[in-house]
């Protein structure tokens, strides 16, 4: 079946058989959004263009689709290993490979793929629906998600990072007073 968007990966995953029919669903309603005249998944991949930069590592072509190398893909589809820490029928939340810059850091990640938040406005309000719920579970936390190199995305599937946070716990963030703060004592400068 064409459709612009897609499972992650061929795999059925960890999914039971209602969860996959939600999964379905929510990717036929996403379809049946689709603007006139956009490619299908199946025509966008075969008419797309290999990724301009060239760059190693890269693991989508010029207009975003998919490309076998894709590790959120391949988590989504069952295919890669990955600490899964809750799965709902649109997205899942995992932590991430080097641990997190905290022990709550977690990954909420749509199943189907999208490249950044800027992507589809659909797919996003489902992942920060599902982030917020993580969230609810901290007094203080961040939601913190990028597009783009320049904006520090690594990985071009999009995903939301979830972090609890408390007073003086070390991690600035680059446009807060800590972050200027830990520059400048880095840099031996101290504060007048």
């Amino acid at each position: 079946m064409n459709r612009r968007y897609r499972r992650c990966g061929n795999g059925p995953g960890t999914l039971s058989p209602d969860d996959q029919a939600a999964v379905d669903a929510f990717i036929a309603t996403l379809a049946a959004r689709r603007s006139p005249g956009q490619d299908t998944a199946d025509e966008h991949a075969k008419n797309a263009a290999p990724h301009e930069t060239g760059e190693e590592g890269d693991t989508h072509d010029r207009q975003g689709a998919p490309m076998k190398t894709c590790v959120f893909c391949a988590i989504a589809a069952g295919e890669a290993p990955a600490v899964i820490v809750r799965e709902w029928p649109d997205a899942l939340a995992i932590r991430p490979r080097s641990g997190g810059v905290n022990a709550s850091h977690l990954l909420v990640l749509p199943r189907v793929h999208v490249d950044d938040a800027g992507t589809d406005p659909e797919v996003t309000a489902a992942v920060m629906r599902r982030a917020a719920e993580l969230m609810a579970e901290h007094p203080a936390a961040n939601l913190i998600t990028s597009k783009g190199a320049a904006a520090t995305q690594t990985v071009f599937h999009l995903h939301v990072h979830v972090l609890s946070r408390q007073e003086d716990d070390g991690l600035p963030l680059p446009w807060t007073p800590q972050h200027t703060a830990r520059a400048a004592a880095q840099n031996g400068v101290t504060s007048p």
